[in-house]
C-alpha cells in the first residue's frame, strides 16, 4: 500500500513552480503578474529571455520525469506508475506551495511521458516542434500534441492504465488552452519569440 504515497510525493515535487523559482532567482516578475500570467516557460520567454525560459522548461520537465523514474525503479505495476505521473502534472497545474496557482502541463506532460516511454514522449516532441516551426504557436504545437497524444499511447505504450491516464491529461491540457482556442480562432494568439 505504501506504492501509493508515490503519486502524493510527485504532486509536492509538481507542486514546485520552476517559473517562479526561476524568475526569483534571476530578479524577473513573477511570471504569473506579467504576461500571459501563465508561469511557465512561453511567458518567461517573453518577458524573461531564452535563459530563463531554458531552465524554466528544464525544471518542469524533470518535474515529470523525475517521480516516474523512481516508481518505475520500485514497481513495474502500470497503474502506480501512470497515478505518479498523473500526480507530478497535477502538482504542476494545482502547485500546493503557490497558491493552486500554476502552469498549463506541457513541459511537466512532456517529462512524463518521456520516462513512461521514450518513444511516446519523442513522438509528442516533435510533434510539437514541427507544429511551432509550421506555424509559430506555442499553444497550437501543445493543442496539436495533446490531441495526437492518446493515439500514440495506444500505439506505442498500450494498456488501460497509461491510455487512461493520457486521455484525462489531454482533456485537461486542451481545456487549460480554452483562452488559447479564442485568441487562435480569432487571429490575436501571440506568436512565439514575439514580446
Amino acid at each position: 500500500m505504501w506504492l501509493y504515497s508515490f503519486p502524493v510525493l510527485a504532486y509536492l515535487l509538481g507542486s514546485v513552480s520552476s517559473a517562479v523559482v526561476i524568475a526569483r532567482l534571476m530578479g524577473l516578475p513573477d511570471p504569473r503578474s506579467v504576461g500571459s500570467k501563465n508561469p511557465g516557460a512561453t511567458n518567461v520567454l517573453r518577458y524573461g529571455g531564452r535563459k530563463a525560459a531554458i531552465l524554466t522548461l528544464a525544471g518542469d520537465v524533470l518535474k515529470g520525469v523525475i517521480p516516474v523514474l523512481i516508481a518505475h525503479a520500485v514497481t513495474a505495476d502500470p497503474v502506480i506508475i501512470a497515478l505518479t505521473g498523473f500526480g507530478a502534472f497535477l502538482g504542476h497545474l494545482f502547485p500546493v506551495f503557490f497558491g493552486f496557482r500554476g502552469g498549463k502541463g506541457v513541459a511537466t506532460a512532456l517529462g512524463v511521458w518521456l520516462a513512461i516511454n521514450p518513444w511516446v514522449g519523442l513522438a509528442l516532441l516533435v510533434t510539437w516542434l514541427a507544429t511551432a516551426l509550421l506555424f509559430r504557436y506555442s499553444s497550437l504545437s501543445a493543442l496539436t500534441a495533446s490531441v495526437a497524444a492518446p493515439f500514440y499511447v495506444a500505439w506505442l505504450s498500450p494498456g488501460p492504465a497509461y491510455l487512461a491516464v493520457m486521455i484525462v491529461m489531454s482533456a485537461i491540457l486542451i481545456f487549460r488552452h480554452r483562452s488559447n482556442i479564442r485568441n487562435l480562432i480569432a487571429g490575436t494568439e501571440t506568436k512565439i519569440g514575439t514580446k
